[in-house]
């Protein structure tokens, strides 16, 4: 088995008695505390000697609960207090939400790298990660506010009512490689990536919490930040797919592998396990005895083990299961009798009593009855014919008079004329959030040509664009006809079906209008597009700049892809 790097916490040294926060810890939904991590950190991860004398000196900040933070964030319950630091619960009184706390000395050896970890992690601002909200240093003492999410639960907990289907676990390797490599591209590492810090909401998306920040909480730090995290993500990875830590010591509620036997594949420790994932596991643990033998490179780097994944064959989701119907008991009709054959065994059916004949003065009556029905339907439909004729009559006699709208050809003579393809001088792309979205591909949709296309980049993970602080208001393109003209129809053909569009036009004035406020006039109200849409319009738009609004994208097939784009975009009317 590979060396493990420094940074490695989940060797596990459970010699001593369990820290009485890391009960309470245990309980939490999002838990704010790590407290099951620290009593499991080895003696390497606490930090040298001389550190550990220090923090013994080091009186932890006298909170309690129901004390206050700048007047607005009111402690609720302490779920972590260790090596002079403590974690609580909380509550913003001003946004009426529940966060997270961690708060420190200020005169603390770590408060320095606390602050700038929690301020570099809420520079990010990725959405995969739960968010750093803010971080004080006020006074005497150090505080770090981020989200607390009380619908999500921890993987820990999922990983103790049993291993994961092989689906999941793609979609658990998948997202978290991915979120790994944007944040070490921003140069930011993880270091306690554990099953304590990896959330699943209930949409099942992954999240993941202490970015940067409980590591510097707790003096851990390595001089090969991707290997340690994406040696944490196969761990992770082959804890979901057997249920074991893949190592000898026990670790987050997992039994450990036994003792002597070395790192052995996911497949081997349990029947049924995927080969693609076990494999993964295998490549992102960095065990060359076992990489060698299958020819597979080691993955070393979140962002090798991110294509890693991209390169596997694509995991479907297990087919759902539906509770049988009820059985269905057959009934047999016979001449107005209802029975149910076999309903008692060793009789026969009855017999069917046939009815008795109708009395003649009945049958009589009825007849009478049909015949001066037959009559005064007959006389109905010649008076109706009558009238009718009558009404054409006049009708004819009214289109001779003159001064009537219509011809003697049947058609209006101030009937409008007929819709005109207007020319588009210039389209740009819609990106008011900044970081334009393609827009040297923007001619491609006004070209003609439906073989040719505006695409957007693949954003990972949501519909609405990745979910992207610049692309809160979705992308598009934005047309211009040269002056202000009467729109009376207007045709798109989509790059692909179920992109959530809408069609707005600025109002006839505007000039060079770059935001959702600059389109007031609305020509359809968002919904999902097919491949084409066709809109004309009950009363012509007077207008010069149109937008196609796109606010969410189709998946382009992957398992957490998504991507859309215009092929081609025509419009219809006349001069103003």
């Amino acid at each position: 088995m590979a060396e493990r790097s420094t940074a490695a916490v989940d060797v596990a040294d459970n010699s001593g008695d369990e820290p009485l926060t890391a009960k309470a810890g245990k309980a939490t939904a999002d838990g704010v505390a790590e407290a099951d991590d620290t009593a499991e950190m080895s003696a390497e991860d606490m930090g040298s000697e001389h550190e550990k004398s220090e923090l013994s000196s080091i009186k932890t900040p006298e909170v309690h609960s129901g004390h206050k933070l700048a007047h607005r964030y009111r402690l609720e319950e302490c779920v972590t207090r260790l090596d002079g630091f403590s974690s609580w619960r909380a509550v913003d009184e001003k946004l009426r939400r529940a966060v997270g706390v961690h708060i420190l000395p200020a005169d603390h050896p770590r408060a320095r790298s606390v602050l700038a970890a929690a301020r570099s992690s809420a520079l990010l601002g990725d959405p995969r990660f739960v968010q750093v909200l803010d971080a004080v240093e006020d006074d005497d003492i150090v505080y770090v506010v981020h989200e607390w999410l009380p619908d999500a639960i921890e993987l820990s907990a999922l990983l103790a009512a049993g291993p994961m289907e092989a689906h999941d676990a793609y979609q658990l390797v998948s997202q978290l490689s991915q979120a790994m490599t944007a944040a070490h591209r921003e140069g930011l590492a993880h270091l306690r990536l554990t099953p304590n810090a990896v959330l699943r909401s209930s949409t099942g998306q992954y999240r993941i919490r202490g970015l940067a920040v409980n590591a510097a909480l707790r003096g851990i730090s390595s001089d090969r930040p991707q290997r340690s995290d994406t040696e944490a993500i196969g761990a992770l990875l082959y804890a979901a797919l057997t249920q074991r830590w893949p190592y000898e010591s026990d670790a987050y509620g997992l039994s450990g592998l036994p003792k002597g036997v070395g790192l052995i594949p996911p497949d081997q420790v349990r029947a049924g396990v995927h080969r693609g994932l076990s494999e993964l596991a295998m490549r992102a643990l960095v065990n060359d005895g076992a990489t060698a033998s299958r020819q597979e490179q080691p993955c070393t780097t979140p962002d090798e083990l991110a294509k890693a994944v991209g390169e596997m064959p694509r995991i479907r989701p297990p087919e759902p299961t539906f509770a049988p119907l009820p059985e269905y008991q057959r009934t047999t009709y016979q001449q107005g009798t209802y029975s149910r054959p076999g309903s008692r065994p060793g009789t026969a059916p009855a017999q069917p009593v046939p009815p008795p004949p109708a009395p003649l003065e009945s049958r009589t009556g009825t007849v009478l009855k049909w015949t001066v029905a037959a009559l005064l339907i007959a006389a109905l439909g010649l008076g109706s014919w009558q009238i009718a004729d009558k009404l054409l009559d006049n009708e004819k006699s009214t289109d001779r008079t003159p001064g009537n709208s219509q011809t003697d050809s049947g058609k209006q003579d101030d009937k409008p004329p007929a819709a005109e393809p207007l020319r588009i001088t210039a389209a740009s792309v819609f990106a008011p959030g900044g970081s334009g979205v393609e827009p040297e591909d923007v001619p491609k949709a006004v070209d003609g040509d439906p073989g040719t296309a505006w695409v957007t980049p693949k954003y990972i993970g949501y519909p609405n664009f990745g979910n992207l602080p610049e692309r809160r208001d979705g992308s598009g393109i934005i047309v211009d006809l040269g002056s202000p003209k009467n729109v009376s129809e207007i045709s798109v053909e989509m790059y692909r079906a179920g992109q959530t569009i809408e069609l707005l036009a600025a109002d006839k004035d505007a000039t060079d209008p770059s935001s959702l406020s600059d389109f007031p006039q609305r020509i359809t109200e968002p919904g999902k597009a097919g491949r084409q849409v066709a809109k004309p319009l009950d009363k012509p738009v007077t207008t010069r700049y149109l937008l196609i609004h796109v606010t969410e994208l189709p998946s382009d097939g992957s398992s957490d892809g998504y991507r859309g784009g215009i092929a081609e975009i025509a419009v219809k009317g006349g001069d103003s």
